[in-house]
């Protein structure tokens, strides 16, 4: 049995297990939007998981932190695109990306 949850739920499910601040608002809304996304475009619905979509996905405010983590062999946003998931969080594409100031999440590899 399943049941179609909103935002709203989406997000007071992350508060009731502890895990409200994993990741920001705007990061929470983009997740949820990407989730959905992957329902309409590959017909599977998804279980919600909250220890594990923590587990799966990591926000970084900053390309220049994610360099931090797993360094500078990364030169660019579009070079971890390559290699996994990135949804973006306030980006609109273009020139629009800001290492110092555009934040993401990963689907972590």
């Amino acid at each position: 049995m399943k049941i179609t949850i909103n935002f709203n739920d989406f997000e007071s499910a992350f508060k009731k297990c502890g895990r409200g601040e994993q990741f920001s608002y705007n990061g929470l809304v983009e997740l949820f939007d990407w989730l959905e996304d992957l329902e309409d475009s590959t017909g599977t619905e998804q279980e919600l998981d909250v220890i594990g979509l923590c587990c799966e996905f990591t926000e970084y405010n900053s390309f220049k932190e994610f360099q931090k983590e797993h360094g500078k062999d990364y030169e660019c946003i579009e070079d971890v695109e390559n290699e996994t998931t990135v949804i973006h969080i306030d980006y609109f594409g273009g020139d629009d990306f800001n290492d110092e100031t555009s934040s993401f999440i990963i689907q972590n590899f």
